[in-house]
């Protein structure tokens, strides 16, 4: 089989994956678009290097991680959208409570939002999150804690539900 083939089947299998990822690290549709394509692009220039050694999906995910942590640093401020794009959407959107917790997520300053995904999403360690963002593990911890507080606050029955009692025996 040709490499030309296995990266087309690679993005087959995989393209819809990375799009949910890149939504959630980015907060909305469009980016996450220009995320993956920018991943995949890069992907493909390196493709015969890293499929011989790597995870071809870890290297789009940290590219594209990387990636939306330069377009944080050069644009400070953005604004985000609940609204749907124009056309035909295939992904069920959340409702309720996990839809006011993507909602809070997608408020967050950019680098608290990516610590987050990248530890919850991604399931990173602190110093794995550390490397890929070029930042201290003591930063990562920071982040998540203010970014943590900021979505308690935000939605606080659906991260904070109330205990359930038992009876009293």
């Amino acid at each position: 089989m040709e490499p030309d083939s296995r990266f087309a089947e690679f993005v087959a299998e995989r393209g819809d994956a990375l799009l949910r990822y890149g939504h959630v690290l980015a907060g909305n549709p469009h980016d996450a678009a220009d995320l993956v394509q920018e991943a995949l692009i890069k992907l493909r220039a390196s493709w015969p290097r890293v499929r011989a050694k790597d995870n071809p999906e870890s290297y789009a995910r940290t590219t594209m991680a990387r990636l939306h942590i330069r377009a944080w640093r050069l644009r400070r401020r953005e604004l985000l959208a609940w609204d749907l794009p124009e056309g035909e959407h295939h992904d069920v959107l959340p409702r309720g409570d996990e839809r006011a917790l993507w909602q809070a997520l997608a408020t967050l300053p950019r680098k608290q939002r990516t610590v987050l995904v990248l530890r919850y999403y991604e399931q990173l360690s602190d110093a794995e999150i550390a490397g890929v963002l070029g930042i201290s593990p003591g930063t990562v911890r920071s982040q998540a804690s203010r970014a943590l507080g900021k979505l308690r606050a935000a939605t606080p029955d659906a991260i904070n539900p109330q205990p359930v009692r038992g009876d009293a025996r």
